[in-house]
């Protein structure tokens, strides 16, 4: 291997250290102090690891809090703090370096995953998604409908939409289309299986809005909103700031499909046959599917109504507690949950380097700052465009995770410099669009990558219809969401 083939294979695991240094180096801009300087360029130094993703991301944000604990006396704290005779810098640096670990927000997350694992062990999941296709099949835009509304059934409980959709709903919908003689790569795609495949990724992108608890970086924002602006946003207000939006374009969604990417086959009855015998070798519902549905029916209703009663995290744990108990999940399989526990380390390490930007007084500044230049702005019309550049700026992003760690801080720092903003209202304004966006590209969210990778979608006709779809979400929840929040404030 020659050297200029070794760097480009190490370059992004160069790019992260590189940024951090060349950040490090420049001069500390005007009335920001040194050590805030220094902590944002180990955090961009984290976001460019994010982006390229030389190591896992939980790796990543794990060296992130580790370095700046380490560097803790010249990144994290004052010379006034350090002066202080009662301050103990480095118990306070650890203490900051796990403190992601106790936030409630990650402990739902790990909950929610656990759900999903529920829902992966009994086959609950599976059996939704054939139960619709049965009862909705005949035709192709019910069939439709039918994969819409088994996303809009599972997205509740399941934070993962690529385990959702990329894992429940693309498992059974990949065997329908060569029933009618529709395959991938080939011509006859255009049969059923682009009109199929579409319909999942755009339905998934809108139920990942409409829910909390459907998209893991809904939660992660959450966290970071809450850490940076003291603004906590309940699952309840979240879904009632969505319902409007989300409920009139899950209705629309299968339809638009139906147009702008129509099915040469419209009618049928193989594909409701092929699930009425997949049910059949199902057999009846098991007890561990009934009991699920029971725990997950209760987990709703206490997290939609008994919020100030018992916190959504312990609701979680709670549930977690009773299928270890009835034996509908084993601790190895929760142990064996690789994906959750990653989730789990990846988001306490970025709540707590996100939370730090503010504790050290970096978004203060750059709030300042912004919100300097712009402040001539109606608060109407910044707030409308900063969640208009959020949203667009994720063409440049192939997780939203990453893009939630890289930006959100930014706006938020930037609205909060806006005299008359109302913060509340924006951030129910910009945070319901992280899943909207991911039907940007084939990349912008975690089941992109398997729709495209299907052979059904095509790169033109992925990229055309995510341009489409793109600023159809986008409209509409500007020109409808924005006035019910106005409205519901």
């Amino acid at each position: 291997m020659n050297l200029s083939t070794s760097l480009r294979s190490r370059w992004p695991l160069l790019a992260p250290l590189a940024t951090t240094l060349v950040i490090a180096l420049l001069p500390t801009p005007a009335g920001l102090p040194p050590h805030a300087w220094y902590f944002f360029a180990i955090f961009l130094g984290c976001v460019v690891g994010l982006i390229l993703e030389p190591l896992p991301g939980a790796v990543i944000g794990l060296v992130g809090v580790t370095l700046v604990a380490l560097l803790s006396r010249w990144v994290l704290f004052s010379p006034e703090q350090l002066a202080n005779d009662g301050f103990n810098a480095a118990n306070q640096a650890f203490a900051w370096a796990v403190s992601g670990f106790t936030n409630s927000t990650v402990w739902l997350i790990f909950g929610a995953f656990m759900f999903a694992l529920g829902y992966e062990k009994t086959g609950l999941g599976r059996r939704i998604s054939l139960w619709l296709v049965k009862a909705m099949g005949k035709r192709t835009l019910t069939l439709g409908y039918a994969v819409m509304i088994a996303d809009g059934i599972l997205a509740p409980f399941t934070p993962s939409n690529t385990a959702r959709s990329a894992g429940t709903i693309y498992p059974v919908i990949r065997n329908l289309p060569p029933l009618y003689d529709s395959h991938p790569n080939d011509p006859s795609m255009k049969r059923m299986g682009s009109f199929l495949m579409w319909t999942a990724i755009a339905a998934t992108c809108v139920t990942s809005s409409m829910f909390l608890t459907a998209l893991a970086p809904n939660l992660l924002a959450i966290a970071l909103t809450e850490s940076a602006t003291g603004i906590h946003i309940s699952w309840g207000q979240w879904f009632m700031a969505v319902v409007p939006v989300g409920v009139l374009l899950l209705l629309l969604v299968p339809l638009l499909c139906y147009w702008l990417c129509a099915p040469e086959v419209k009618a049928g009855h193989e594909i409701s046959d092929w699930a009425k015998g997949e049910l059949q070798t199902l057999g009846p519902l098991t007890r561990h599917e009934i009991m699920l549905v029971m725990m997950v029916v209760t987990a709703l209703l206490l997290w939609i109504f008994a919020g100030d009663i018992i916190s959504g995290s312990l609701v979680g744990l709670l549930v977690i507690c009773g299928m270890l108990l009835t034996g509908m999940v084993s601790w190895n399989d929760i142990l064996d949950n690789r994906a959750a526990w990653n989730t789990f380390v990846w988001f306490a390490t970025l709540v707590a380097l996100a939370g730090g930007l503010s504790q050290v007084g970096f978004v203060g500044w750059f709030g300042n700052l912004v919100g300097g230049q712009i402040s001539h702005f109606d608060p109407l019309v910044a707030m409308v465009a900063l969640v208009v550049i959020f949203y667009v700026l994720h063409y440049f992003f192939a997780s939203i995770t990453a893009h939630v760690t890289a930006l959100l801080p930014v706006m938020l720092a930037a609205a909060s410099g806006i005299a008359g903003l109302d913060m509340q209202l924006f951030i129910l304004l910009l945070l319901p669009t992280l899943g909207f966006m991911g039907i940007l590209t084939p990349y912008g969210t975690g089941p992109s990558p398997v729709y495209y990778g299907s052979g059904y979608l095509p790169s033109a006709l992925y990229w055309r219809l995510g341009a489409i779809f793109g600023l159809l979400f986008l409209v509409a929840w500007l020109a409808i969401g924005l006035p019910w929040l106005l409205l519901i404030q």
